[in-house]
């Protein structure tokens, strides 16, 4: 499978963004779709996750701002309300598989999108 990501952009801080990850090929039942983000200079970090037993983690630095939305199939989007200057990075979609029948796990990333918030 791939992830294919879109939505980034320039916004001005106050400002709305919505990402939005498809994977295309065969359907795939994700056992967890997930965003993360890598700012320059810093190590990437989890944004926000949901598991198909719908547990949902944000990171304490997005809470009440961002909503992950995710069918578990093949799509997962990111909303991003009251844009901070320091949500600017790289934003990247994940996937994970459980194998069926077989002991591991499949991991897909999307190829990042480009956010930038400006004061």
């Amino acid at each position: 499978a791939q992830l294919v990501e879109s939505g980034g952009g320039l916004v001005q801080a106050g400002g709305s963004l919505r990402l939005s990850c498809a994977a295309t090929g065969s359907i795939y039942n994700f056992n967890r779709m997930s965003w993360y983000r890598q700012a320059p200079g810093k190590q990437r970090e989890l944004v926000a996750d949901k598991t198909t037993g719908h547990i949902i983690t944000y990171a304490d630095s997005v809470k009440g701002r961002f909503t992950i939305y995710t069918d578990n199939v093949r799509n997962v989007s990111l909303q991003m309300d009251n844009l901070k200057p320091e949500d600017t990075a790289v934003y990247y979609c994940y996937a994970l598989q459980v194998r069926v029948g077989v002991r591991g796990v499949d991991e897909y990333w999307g190829q990042g999108t480009q956010v930038t918030v400006s004061s």
